[in-house]
């Protein structure tokens, strides 16, 4: 359950959480925002699609999106993302929507996974399936 617990209906699509920090780029790594998942550790690191106006340590709304190299359907498990901090590198979690070209899974947030393998296609998916997958870098952010 989220704390405090929400008093309005949001969509289960949109990833929920508060700005922990906004890195700027260096010579090595572009500029990314630290993303905290409420009643976790989740501290991931996201590349924003565009002006991010909350304050650090405010609540953030918005979309979070990442490549799947595959998806497998698998039968066991928990929901995750790993590591539980910096960028993510693996997903698990059930399907709660299908959005165009992408599947989305809920892995304690909603990500937005596109796969990556020619083979594969959002629509070969179905809402309620549990899935598993290793994240390409690059996972984004954009804020509603």
């Amino acid at each position: 359950m989220i704390t405090p617990s929400p008093t309005s209906k949001i969509d289960p699509t949109i990833a929920r959480g508060t700005l922990g920090s906004v890195v700027a780029a260096s010579a090595t790594k572009p500029a990314y925002i630290t993303f905290l998942v409420p009643n976790t550790s989740y501290e991931m690191h996201l590349l924003p699609t565009g002006e991010i106006k909350a304050q650090v340590g405010k609540r953030l709304l918005g979309t979070i999106r990442a490549q799947a190299r595959r998806i497998d359907v698998v039968q066991t498990g928990g929901q995750y993302v790993e590591p539980v901090m910096g960028r993510p590198r693996r997903v698990q979690g059930t399907v709660i929507a299908i959005a165009g070209d992408s599947v989305v899974v809920d892995a304690g947030v909603a990500i937005h996974c596109r796969p990556t393998d020619v083979r594969q296609q959002a629509g070969q998916f179905s809402v309620g399936q549990f899935v598993s997958f290793d994240v390409l870098d690059g996972s984004t952010f954009t804020a509603q």
